[in-house]
């Protein structure tokens, strides 16, 4: 009869976890929230306990690309990284993400407004070219002081992660691009407009997959052997959970940022729509609409896989890939819309200059576009209450995931 040792000896190894947090600026709060649910609901699982990190893989992009990164330079003790997002996310203001003060907005949002409006005619404005609506600065002093790079590369070296991907969108080439690193022997790979690229991730690639077009200024990457200047990584993103099956995912957990199928908030103006309305819708396109295609494919490829014999699955590079999708059950536009008072008073009437208002029936225009910007902790905090509730009243589903019962 086989030892207990034998039996563990023999049994197939678990198949590789990915995790893909997607965009959405202070949306990605939401994200927190899920993940807290689903460690409690694994240690739980586990006997009070959860000893190594759940995932092999860890993909983001824009603000999810900040949450892996802040995953993956933890992931030698997994809970104390979380509690160290969630600490974040809960007490956040605006002044740590972006300069909300009367001289930044001057310096950045102001003259980025002028330039719109009457650039042209003013030389001066023409000569300094401001980049952006909004000065990050305050996000990469954050972000420098909180992550741990060097951890990261011990955690890849050590086994307690396998890779680490953030993407970002090159403004002069046009592509989406993927960089990774990991101690794994992983080739880069090179589809339609999309490029893979082996790096070491620094705080600089987490600001240009960030840098929400317009609002953040774009940032400098090195792209093999040039630099190319790069911005958010959901512009052009067609496949958002690719990255994580071409690192070797086996199953993944997508934590979105927006319902897969999320309308706008209804705002029954009928007066032509203001530059934050269009924005909003902007960037709704941006963030939302990529992972909901996605997933159809997904589904797509996971049915033709199944009924397809295991030669012609190998011929083709074909596999199913196990999927859980966990989106926010509720409008973020509404949520944003009671908040709007919690931001500061200058960032308030820079919104206001381009469209953002209470209407006469108690809703906000333009609300989408502060969903994206209101890092303030009395809406991140509702975020990652919602996103706990979402993942708890799917737990059994959760559950059945991480057990390898749970396909797309």
């Amino acid at each position: 009869m086989p030892t207990r040792s034998a039996d563990a000896a023999t049994r197939a190894p678990a198949p590789r976890t990915g995790l893909v947090l997607t965009g959405g600026g202070a949306r990605a709060a939401y994200q927190a929230g899920v993940l807290k649910a689903v460690f409690r609901l694994m240690a739980d699982e586990a006997g009070g306990a959860l000893a190594r990190n759940p995932f092999d893989i860890i993909c983001g992009t824009s603000a999810g690309a900040i949450n892996a990164t802040a995953l993956a330079c933890g992931a030698e003790n997994p809970r104390a990284a979380l509690r160290r997002l969630l600490a974040i996310w809960e007490n956040l203001t605006t002044d740590r993400v972006y300069r909300s003060d009367s001289l930044g907005i001057v310096r950045t949002g102001a003259r980025w407004l002028s330039m719109m409006s009457f650039g042209w005619m003013l030389a001066r404005l023409r000569r300094e070219r401001p980049r952006s609506l909004l000065d990050n600065a305050p996000l990469a002093e954050l972000l420098a002081l909180t992550l741990d790079f060097h951890q990261l590369e011990v955690n890849l070296a050590q086994g307690a992660l396998g890779a680490l991907a953030v993407t970002a969108s090159g403004y002069t080439s046009g592509r989406h691009l993927t960089f990774y690193q990991s101690s794994l022997n992983i080739a880069p790979w090179q589809r339609s407009l999309r490029l893979a690229v082996r790096d070491r991730i620094t705080v600089d690639h987490l600001l240009a997959s960030s840098a929400i077009p317009f609002i953040f200024p774009a940032r400098r990457l090195g792209v093999g052997d040039y630099t190319e200047w790069c911005g958010d990584g959901a512009m052009r993103q067609l496949a958002p959970i690719s990255p994580a099956i071409h690192l070797g995912a086996e199953r993944v957990l997508v934590i979105g940022a927006g319902r897969s199928h999320e309308n706008p908030a209804a705002e029954r103006e009928s007066g032509y729509p203001t530059l934050a309305q269009i924005g909003s819708h902007a960037l709704s396109n941006i963030f939302l609409d990529s992972l909901s295609v996605d997933i159809e494919q997904l589904e797509r490829t996971n049915a033709a896989a199944r009924i397809m014999p295991p030669a012609l699955r190998q011929y083709l590079g074909v596999r199913p890939i196990a999927a859980l999708v966990i989106t926010p059950s509720r409008n973020l536009d509404e949520i944003a819309a009671r908040h709007v008072q919690s931001l500061p008073p200058t960032m308030r009437a820079l919104l206001g200059g381009v469209g953002v208002s209470a209407n006469g029936g108690g809703q906000t225009r333009g609300s989408g576009l502060v969903s994206y910007l209101l890092f303030e902790r009395e809406y991140t905090r509702e975020l990652i209450a919602l996103g706990w509730d979402d993942t708890m009243a799917r737990a059994t589903e959760v559950r059945s995931f991480f057990a390898g019962e749970a396909v797309s």
